[in-house]
């Protein structure tokens, strides 16, 4: 009986309220996958162009000058500021640490500075050990902690910039605790600076030294690759512009202050200062021939606490920021709406929602409403051209593209959540956890010495809501394969083998007490 009226239930709001609702959810999803095939394309034509016009050639770039008195080549040189900011950065301080201490810079014309919220004491007495062992091979380091944790890694380079020895500086170079330098990325990065007086930031590209750890890493690795080949590239080439990532990056500190230095409000304080620094019409550089070592978070769980960072944080700012860039006079009406747009609302907002709601949601509901058809180009053109399109910055990783589409729709579900969070600022809208890095403990696993494989609870694999979607898009699947004509059930079953597999933990590494 309960079956019948259940039916007779949707039987009755089918044609007035389920269809039209559902063709009208089509119709917007369908509208943003427009809008980001065209952001896409765009992109894809301005980096051919870039590649085959080197338009960096408009910034003048002269090695600094090498005078045969050694003091006065010295001099010559601008003092710069190396920040290293960490937090329990047990496997890899030793890293950063000692590529910073290594940069090829006369010794009195830089300031090393480790900015430790260390919370563990021994690890925090070992960073200290380590600066100390530094400082006596005669490099210029600072070892500087604060009281508490305030503004978290915004906080502790605000708080960095506020000695005294920083006003000697020009510029600063920033780098994550795994991040490792090249000896000569100063003398490649800051004549840049030196020699063009309206820019502002340069940053160089990462390089993952364990993007083969595991397939989570390689699909990482191509997600990242075409951020740092194509959109930076576009940006920097186009508007000068780009957001910050953080790290393996310089600044002119006198654009830093003017901008309004570190802020907090946010849980992306790098994007932050890239905007606020965009809108006072200075400059960026991205040199994609210059790349920085650094580590992939290789667990589930860090990557999928960066990932709500990375997509809760740009939504955020956009909601604080979105009619300041509106009011802005400095900057053109063209570099506002790039901002406001593309760099924002398409890239930052729409890409993660219609991926998931789309393509794991929408789409699937449509094989119990066969009134409501998704056009091929729709549901097949274009997820097809967008996903060849991303694919260009990682050429190696090809053959992946299937499991790379199936892995970022389920992530897709934890961005848009975020995503939300930020629009709507929600609790956990200024969650920061600090990405867990392996270092050392990766090189033991490579070398043979493997960590012991530790014994998961299979509670703590659970996650819930990728085995409700997984058992949603399966549960579609029957029902197509049963009585459907589109065959979406092949799509709808390997979907939801992928959202299963996540959902029973079976991603990425383990490591004990990750």
């Amino acid at each position: 009986m309960e079956g019948l009226e259940m039916g007779l239930i949707w039987e009755q709001a089918r044609a007035p309220l389920v269809v039209p609702m559902l063709k009208l959810v089509v119709a917007l999803c369908l509208i943003m996958s427009l809008m980001l095939f065209v952001e896409r394309l765009y992109m894809g034509i301005v980096i051919v162009f870039v590649k085959l016009f080197k338009t960096q050639k408009r910034y003048k770039w002269d090695p600094l000058n090498h005078n045969s008195d050694i003091e006065l080549a010295n001099s010559s040189y601008p003092m710069v500021l190396v920040q290293i900011p960490m937090y329990n950065e047990k496997e890899v301080y030793q890293l950063s640490i000692g590529a910073a201490c290594g940069l090829s810079w006369p010794s009195d014309r830089i300031i090393i500075q480790v900015l430790d919220d260390s919370t563990d004491p021994v690890i925090k007495n070992m960073v200290e050990v380590e600066c100390q062992r530094w400082g006596s091979k005669g490099i210029n380091i600072k070892y500087e902690i604060r009281k508490n944790r305030n503004g978290y890694k915004a906080g502790a380079l605000k708080e960095g910039m506020k000695h005294t020895y920083v006003a000697l500086c020009d510029y600063v170079a920033i780098f994550d605790a795994d991040f490792q330098p090249d000896p000569d990325f100063l003398c490649r990065t800051i004549p840049f600076l030196a020699h063009n007086p309206d820019v502002a930031l340069v940053q160089a590209r990462w390089q993952f030294v364990n993007a083969d750890e595991c397939l989570m890493t390689r699909m990482q690795e191509m997600s990242l690759d075409y951020h740092f080949l194509v959109e930076q590239e576009v940006g920097s080439s186009t508007h000068a512009f780009f957001g910050f990532n953080g790290t393996a990056g310089v600044w002119r500190i006198s654009a830093l202050n003017e901008a309004g230095g570190w802020k907090d409000r946010t849980t992306v304080e790098d994007m932050d200062l890239a905007v606020r620094a965009g809108l006072k019409g200075w400059k960026f550089v991205y040199l994609s021939q210059i790349k920085v070592k650094n580590e992939l978070p290789s667990t589930f769980k860090a990557y999928r606490y960066q990932q709500h960072r990375w997509s809760c944080g740009p939504a955020n700012l956009f909601k604080k920021m979105a009619m300041e860039i509106i009011r802005n006079k400095k900057v053109s009406l063209w570099k506002k709406f790039y901002l406001i747009y593309s760099f924002f609302f398409v890239r930052k907002i729409v890409a993660h929602v219609v991926t998931f709601v789309f393509y794991c949601v929408v789409l699937p509901a449509t094989v119990f409403v066969p009134e409501v058809q998704v056009p091929k180009w729709g549901a097949v053109y274009i997820p097809s051209i967008i996903t060849l399109l991303n694919a260009v910055g990682t050429p190696r990783s090809l053959h992946l593209l299937v499991f790379w589409i199936l892995f970022e729709n389920v992530m897709s579900m934890h961005r848009t959540k975020a995503t939300f969070i930020g629009l709507l600022e929600a609790g956990r809208v200024n969650e920061w956890v600090v990405t867990e890095k392996l270092g050392d403990a990766l090189k033991m696993q490579s070398s043979g010495k493997a960590l012991k494989k530790p014994r998961i609870r299979i509670a703590g694999r659970l996650h819930f809501w990728e085995l409700l979607v997984g058992a949603y898009l399966f549960f579609c699947g029957c029902y197509d394969l049963t009585f459907g004509k589109n065959h979406y059930f092949i799509y709808l079953f390997l979907q939801s083998i992928a959202f299963f597999i996540v959902g029973i933990g079976y991603v990425g590494i383990f490591v004990p007490n990750s």
